[in-house]
């Protein structure tokens, strides 16, 4: 049976996965305010994977199960955000970013998955430039759930390029967990 340890940042964690529907419903829903309300909700979502972090160390509260469920939550919010903006949009020159940001959250969880399985995790452990992308991809994915397209709009226009910025470090950084792992992927 599995054993869930009810701790302060494992709470927040679980409730970051139940955001998910609310994300979808705001989303679909035909008011003018459902933008803002989404946006809100991601970046509640968002805020709370810093929380979690922060208070897990901070209480000495980590444990087995937060460590799986805290990433797999990060991935999901950001696949399941980019998805409904990718539905919304329906253009190519949209959808392509929004795919290699998927494409590589996916990578990278199985690369993690298999590099633990053999021992060496750290090869390839979060860095800073991980940290540059998620940033840029959180503001990027905000700034779109919550401007509805528009013929222009600058703040909509802002969104979409830090979306290609966000993009092209993920696709960087997808490089450099790969590099890292290169030895490890290369002896099997």
């Amino acid at each position: 049976m599995l054993h869930i340890p009810w701790t302060t940042p494992n709470s927040i964690t679980i409730l970051r996965v139940l955001v998910l529907p609310l994300l979808v419903v705001f989303f679909y829903l035909p008011f003018a305010w459902t933008h803002l309300v989404t946006a809100a909700l991601f970046v509640l979502a968002a805020l709370t994977d810093w929380l979690d972090g922060y208070l897990a160390r901070r209480l000495s509260q980590t444990s087995s199960f937060g460590a799986f469920l805290d990433p797999v939550a990060d991935k999901l919010i950001v696949i399941v955000a980019l998805v409904l903006l990718i539905e919304e949009q329906g253009e190519g020159w949209f959808t392509v970013p929004a795919l290699i940001i998927i494409a590589r959250e996916v990578l990278i969880s199985a690369l993690r998955e298999w590099m633990a399985e053999k021992g060496h995790r750290a090869h390839v452990a979060v860095s800073y430039l991980g940290k540059v992308k998620t940033t840029v991809q959180m503001i990027a994915v905000t700034v779109l759930l919550a401007i509805p397209p528009a013929p222009f709009s600058f703040l909509r226009g802002l969104g979409i390029v830090l979306l290609y910025m966000s993009a092209a470090l993920t696709f960087w950084s997808m490089m450099h967990y790969l590099r890292m792992a290169w030895a490890s992927l290369k002896s099997e």
